[in-house]
Order: C-alpha cells, then structure tokens, then sequence
C-alpha cells in the first residue's frame, strides 16, 4: 500500500506537471496568438488611417483643383470686365486729361552731364622727404658712424629725387589724358548744345507758324494732339488723316474705327465640373451692337473734345469728323472703307456740351451728324464732307505750282461764265440742271430735278465766285430761296470758304455747302478739268 499511495502521488504530481506545461503551452500559443491579433489589428488600423489619409489628401487636392479651376474662370471674367469698362471709358478717359500740346515740352533738355575724370586720373599726392635721423648720444663716438650718416642722406636725397621725377612723369601723363578727356567732352558738349539750339529753333518755329495759324503747323499740331491720345491697345488702329482750311477755320479728320470684333464675344466664363471645362457664354447680338454703336459715338466725341480744347491758337472754329472701319467685305473678300459716323461740330457749340452727362449718340444726333443705325453691319452713312474734298492747296502743296499756266483758274471767269460751269458740272453729275437767267432768277443760279424715285426731286443751285468767306447771309437767302421754289435740295457752290455761321445754320437743313476745294474735286471727278483757284 505505502509504495502504490507513493506511486499515485508521483502520478498525480507528474499528471499536474504535464498539465501545468501544457498550460503554459497552450498559455504562449494564445499569447503569440494574441500578440499576432494585435499586429494585425495595429495594422489593418494604420492601414485604414493611411486610407483617411489618403483620401483626405485626395479630397483636399480635390477641392484644391477645383478652386483653381474655378479661380481660373474667375481670372477670365475678371479680364473680361476690365476690358468692357475699358471700352466704355473712351470718353470718360479724355475729361479728365489736358489735352494741350506743351511746347517746352518738345524742347530737349538743356543739361549735359558734367565732366568727370576718373579715379585713376585724380592728383596723386607728392613722394615725402624721407628722415634720416642723426646719431646721437654715445653713437656719435663711434667711429665712421658720421660718414654712415651722410651716406644715408645723400642716398635718401637721391631716392628721393628719382621718386619726385616719376611722379611727375607719371602727373604729366595724367595731365595729357585728361585734357584729351575734357577735349572730346568739349566737343560732345558742343554738339549737344548745337543740337539743342537746333531743337529749339524747330519749336519756336513751330510755335510761332501754329500761333499764325499757318495751314501745315495747324495739321502738324492736331496730328500731335490725336497722336499722343491712348486708347486700349487691342483693335484700335489709331490711323488718320487730316486736313484743314484757313479759309472757313475747319479742321477735316478722317479716323479709322475699330472693328466690331473689338468687342469680346464672351459675356462671361464660368466652370463646369461635371466636364471639368470653362465655358463661355456668348454675348448677345443686342448687347453687340449697343457697345460698338457706344464706341463709335465715344470716338467721334472724344476727337472733337481733344481738338478743341487742344486750339491754343484759336484757329479751329469748325471740325468735321468722318468716322470709317477698314475692313473686308464679307460677301466679295475685298478691302473696303465704310464710313458710319459723319458730324461737322462748331467750336462755341461744342464746348457748351457736359460730355461727361450727355447719351453719346443722341449728342451725335443734335449736332447733325450722320450715325449708322448698324455700324455693326458696316451699314453706311453719307460724310458730310469728303476728305478728298478738302482743297488741295492746303494738302499737297507740291502740287501748287506744277500746273499753274496749264489749269484755269475758276477766278479768271466772269460771274456769268462761272454760273455756266457750275450748271454743266451737275449736268455730267447726272442731273437735269437748267441754268436760269439772272435778271429774273430772284437768287436762283440753276435749277436741277434729280430724277430718281424717292430719292430725286427738285434742286436749287446757287454759284457763288468769291474771294472772301462766305458767311450765314447767302445760306439763308439760299434756304429762303428753296422755300419759295417748293425744292427739296438747295446747293451752295463757291470758290472761298464758309464761316462757322453757315454750317451751323445748314446742318438740320436739306443744305449742302460746296467750297472751292471741294468744287475742285468735282470738277475733275467728274468733268475730267484740273482746275485751279488762284486769287
């Protein structure tokens, strides 16, 4: 029994030993399992916040990307309405600037830079005595100590002389490259001053022709003041030509238009991110023509503003202003010339006018210009003068003298014949004149029926061969004269000019106004005879 309870004991002992080894094996496998559920979980959790990460980056970047395309839409629109105010502050620009030319201003300036010579050509400072101190005391008793001495000196003396003579060698060559320096200075100087006297002899030239109203200063001058004027950059030419006319004070400008493509077709810019585009909206056609019509109307206003205030000389007391787009006729291809704005503005009048209050069309209107209604559609207006009108003698001044035994000259003819000739010109301009006789004609030179439909009707024509300015008395006896005869038209031909008075008394009224340079141009348009007046 003692050896079997002995045996139980250690088969109990050994079945708890194994039991407890088995425990702490099955304890480890959980604990590694364990540990490896945690890897895993700590892992599969950094993963899934690498995922948030990830996905919050992208968000970011998202929205990041969609601002800037939305930033981008924002740019363009931005582009857009700085060039819409832009186009609408043509007129509005000029108000607040003076226009007049500044001739001190057109003078060069006066200073030329000071001579300078350069550092290495300074004065240098002189070489110095050297000392050579004595010996004293004791030393003095040394033998050979004095004749030591005066070898010094003397060698310090001699040292001292060839260092004295190199430097003024070397000041001497200074001297001598300076003066070369300061000779070509004096001659630049010299040209510069001349050329400034040069310079300022043109101004006062200039000056004094404009102040006497000579013709070619006056268009010199105004070509200056339309020159300098800023407008946008894109799709305005800033092309023109000028004329004038001492006789009548009138200025003629010819001014190239911007075309309508000027105006942005785009009304506005906005992004899609569906299609992640921008995308334009059109501008309406409505919309279109109003802006090009407002810029037209801007720039006819904005010249006759800038010329006028521009008239120091006073010589200006009429402008006319012929508006045209060069472009290409879209059903033929070829080039073409559209006037769509015509207006003949008197000074007095003008300057009455608060631009910075008016509608600008309806301003055109009341001064008696032609608008297109469609200048968008290159739909033309009538100038009220042609450029090539203008008398010649003012333009091309050349031209004066190369024909003059074989031209007539118009004043050469009796007031009878010159009544013939304007009849027969408006013969071959295709209307049925018939000349009146001047005893009986209460006025009437010619009477013409143009023979269109519509458009015809009956004209009178009055000739007048004078050598002074005509002035508003012959327009109104013409305009009294249309009335009693029942015309549609009356015509003032002359071989002067007209004052300010009779333009602005024609302009609301079926009067057309011919002065001797543009009888020139009709004569040889349209009769083939070069002709000259020659007071």
């Amino acid at each position: 029994m003692g050896r079997r309870s002995g045996f139980e004991g250690f088969l109990r002992a050994t079945a708890r030993a194994v039991a407890a080894a088995e425990r702490e094996r099955q304890r480890g496998i959980r604990a590694q399992l364990t540990q490896v559920r945690q890897i895993e979980r700590h892992q599969r959790m950094a993963l899934a916040q690498q995922n948030r990460d990830e996905r919050a980056m992208q968000k970011l970047a998202k929205a990041q990307y969609l601002a800037d395309r939305q930033g981008e839409a924002d740019d363009l629109n931005a582009e857009l309405q700085d060039r819409l105010e832009e186009l609408q502050g043509i007129l509005a620009h000029t108000l607040s600037l003076d226009d007049r030319i500044d001739f001190n201003a057109l003078r060069p300036a006066a200073d030329f830079e000071a001579v300078k010579p350069p550092p290495e050509l300074a004065p240098g400072r002189a070489p110095r005595v050297p000392q050579v101190h004595p010996p004293s005391g004791l030393r003095k008793l040394i033998p050979g100590v004095a004749k030591k001495h005066a070898a010094a000196l003397a060698k310090a003396a001699s040292d001292h002389q060839s260092e004295v003579a190199r430097f003024n060698q070397a000041e001497a060559d200074k001297r001598e490259q300076f003066a070369k320096l300061k000779a070509e200075y004096d001659q630049r100087k010299s040209q510069f001053e001349m050329e400034v006297q040069r310079r300022n002899a043109e101004v006062d030239e200039f000056q004094t022709a404009y102040r006497a109203k000579e013709p070619d200063a006056v268009v010199a001058y105004n070509e200056m003041v339309l020159a300098r004027s800023e407008y946008p950059t894109e799709g305005f030419p800033q092309k023109f030509r000028i004329a004038y006319s001492p006789d009548s004070s009138e200025l003629v400008v010819e001014y190239d238009l911007p075309e309508v493509q000027a105006i942005p077709k785009e009304a506005e810019y906005r992004y899609v991110k569906t299609k992640d585009s921008i995308e334009s909206k059109a501008r309406k056609p409505a919309e279109i023509k109003q802006l090009y019509q407002d810029i037209v109307a801007s720039i006819t206003l904005r010249t006759l503003h800038e010329l006028f205030e521009a008239d120091q000389a006073d010589a200006l007391a009429l402008v006319t202003f012929n508006g045209l787009v060069d472009t290409h006729d879209p059903a033929s291809g070829r080039e073409v010339r559209v006037p769509v704005v015509s207006v003949r503005a008197p000074k007095m009048e003008f300057m009455g006018l608060r631009l910075e209050k008016v509608e600008k069309v309806a301003c055109l209107r009341n001064l008696g210009a032609q608008v297109s209604n469609r200048p968008d559609e290159l739909q033309a207006v009538k100038p009220i003068v042609e450029f090539d009108m203008v008398d010649k003698r003012f333009i091309e001044q050349g031209d004066a003298l190369s024909g003059l035994e074989t031209r007539p000259n118009l004043m050469d003819l009796t007031p009878a014949a010159f009544e013939v000739l304007v009849s027969n010109l408006f013969s071959k301009m295709g209307l049925d004149t018939k000349l009146t006789r001047s005893s009986k004609d209460g006025g009437v030179d010619a009477v013409a029926f143009d023979t269109r439909p519509v458009l015809g009707g009956k004209v009178v024509i009055q000739a007048k061969r004078y050598r002074d300015t005509v002035g508003v008395s012959a327009v109104r006896d013409l305009y009294g004269t249309m009335l009693n005869e029942g015309a549609n038209k009356g015509i003032l031909v002359c071989t002067s000019g007209y004052g300010p008075d009779a333009y602005n008394f024609s302009k609301d009224k079926p009067i057309e106004l011919i002065d001797g340079g543009g009888l020139l141009y009709l004569l040889r348009e349209h009769a083939g005879t070069a002709a000259r007046i020659a007071v």
